[in-house]
Formats: C-alpha cells, sequence, structure tokens
C-alpha cells in the first residue's frame, strides 16, 4: 500500500476530499517527523508508539570487500506495536486461512 492508496481509503471512509485528505495525511507524517527529530516519542494507544534509539560507535566489516569500517554514533527512528494491534493482525490473519 502507496500513500495514495492510504489518501484514497481514508477520503472514501470520511467524506473529505483526496486533496484535504492529502494535506492531514502529510500533515501526520510531518508533525511525527518533527517531533522525532527532537528527540520526542509519541505514542499512539492501541496501535504503537515511535521513538528515536542513539547507536554507539562502532567498527563494522564491509560484506564484500572484508574491510572494517568505522560506524560513527547516530539515531535511528524506530516503531513498537501495540498489543492490541499485534493481537488484531494476528486474528485477522488466522480467520483468512
Amino acid at each position: 500500500m502507496t500513500k495514495a492508496d492510504i489518501v484514497d481509503k481514508v477520503a472514501a471512509g470520511t467524506g473529505l476530499t483526496k486533496l484535504e485528505t492529502e494535506a492531514i495525511i502529510e500533515g501526520f507524517f510531518t508533525t511525527v517527523i518533527d517531533y522525532l527529530k527532537e528527540g520526542k516519542g509519541i505514542e499512539i494507544r492501541g496501535f504503537g508508539s515511535y521513538k528515536v534509539k542513539k547507536k554507539n560507535a562502532r567498527q563494522a566489516r564491509n560484506p564484500k570487500s572484508g574491510a572494517s569500517v568505522f560506524v560513527p554514533e547516530h539515531y535511528v527512528p524506530t516503531f513498537k506495536f501495540s498489543k492490541d494491534f499485534k493481537e488484531l493482525v494476528d486474528k485477522g490473519m488466522k480467520e483468512k486461512k
């Protein structure tokens, strides 16, 4: 599913135009990114939580050449699904079989 597919589905379900829906979805994405860039987390109950994790500097290996490579400290966004979300997906997949 692409962002355009999400816009279509949400627009059909809400009665908003695709242009209005796209603005809302783009606003949501921008808000999530902005909060994570500030080091803040976001929790959406029943859905999941976004956080930023720090990865320490380390020595790694280039798998192609075998050369040692230094990877500097960096931060990565993470998403953890809520228990409810996981249960709904599990139930849906089992019913699908």
